[in-house]
């Protein structure tokens, strides 16, 4: 009797720790609005390298001169590490400008679909850019 009650407890126990609630990897489509681009310039306040995606925090200012905190969302931490992408390689305070696309239900939210640094450096949504020459 005293074996079946502990069995019983420790499966349902398990039961219960399987149903807890975890954060669900999203799809960018759910969130974001592929038909609304946009492109902001601003200073970087902050790159979190966390799961499940990467951000790039940054100040804008509004075309009134109010300044604005832009968050775009960007690729996993891992895949931008194996794509070639370093903490602190784009530290607080340097100028960027982003293009990507809007949240669909929350103002100054994005996804990053392309990051370029004032001195030229390309970055994607998973990481540093390649240059390539044109296609002839």
């Amino acid at each position: 009797m005293r074996r079946t009650f502990v069995c019983l407890t420790l499966s349902n126990a398990a039961w219960c720790w399987l149903a807890i609630p975890v954060s669900a990897h999203h799809s960018f489509a759910a969130e974001y609005d592929m038909k609304k681009p946009v492109e902001v310039h601003g200073k970087i306040v902050e790159v979190r390298l966390e799961n499940p995606h990467s951000s790039f925090v940054l100040d804008a200012q509004d075309p009134t001169g109010k300044r604005q905190r832009w968050y775009f969302e960007a690729g996993t931490p891992s895949g931008m590490i194996r794509n070639g992408y370093r903490k602190n390689m784009i530290p607080p305070g340097t100028e960027v400008t982003i293009k990507g696309f809007a949240a669909k239900d929350a103002d100054n939210r994005g996804m990053l679909q392309q990051l370029v640094t004032s001195d030229g450096r390309v970055f994607a949504l998973f990481g540093p850019q390649e240059s390539r020459p044109p296609a002839q």
